[in-house]
């Protein structure tokens, strides 16, 4: 966001107009926004953060597994611009999209988390990723019979494929996630 070489260096303070898109795009106040934006300095005093800051940082939200799978996913998502790190606002809209929000939007975030061809529909490799990912987070070891990433791929993808084609839509996974409740769990917790 501009200033690239700019000598002062990370703008140690939120504007005015940043923390009014971040209140009107997440459910935070303008204290919260403040908060994070600090601990976010102290996570990274320049400001941005690569992969390994970010599985890291994200980390402490999920501190029963392991996030390094779904942060790989989340980070390539969150990465608006493509430029290899998150900025704070990139940072901030990825924690507010996989934690708050309605049932709908969380499943349309994990929809896009999922579909890592980008486009537009998650086949049984993505899902299985994805699922992985998901156990991993939440401290998930069981993997063998049902709860095999790839069998409840696939199990799921033939229960809620409503196009026949072995693939999902965002229509068909976010209607098939709402009428799981295991699934709904594990790609969209606390809901």
């Amino acid at each position: 966001m501009g200033g690239k070489g700019s000598k002062k260096g990370v703008p140690k303070e939120l504007t005015p107009k940043q923390i009014a898109m971040l209140k009107a795009t997440t459910q935070y106040n303008e204290k919260e926004i403040r908060e994070w934006h600090a601990n976010f300095l102290r996570e990274s005093p320049t400001g941005k953060l690569n992969k390994k800051q970010f599985v890291e940082a994200y980390k402490k939200f999920y501190s029963g597994g392991k996030a390094d799978s779904y942060c790989q996913l989340a980070f390539s998502m969150f990465d608006a611009n493509h430029d290899g790190v998150i900025d704070f606002n990139e940072y901030l809209l990825a924690v507010a999209a996989t934690s708050q929000g309605d049932l709908d939007d969380r499943l349309e975030v994990a929809f896009d988390i999922c579909d890592t061809s980008d486009d537009g529909q998650i086949d049984r490799k993505e899902l299985a990723v994805m699922i992985s990912a998901a156990y991993d987070l939440r401290g998930e070891t069981d993997r063998k019979g049902d709860n095999d990433p790839k069998k409840r791929a696939a199990e799921i993808i033939s229960r809620i494929d409503v196009g026949g084609d072995k693939k999902l839509n965002k229509y068909e996974f976010i209607a098939g996630c709402k009428n799981d409740p295991v699934l709904r769990r594990l790609l969209a917790p606390n809901t």
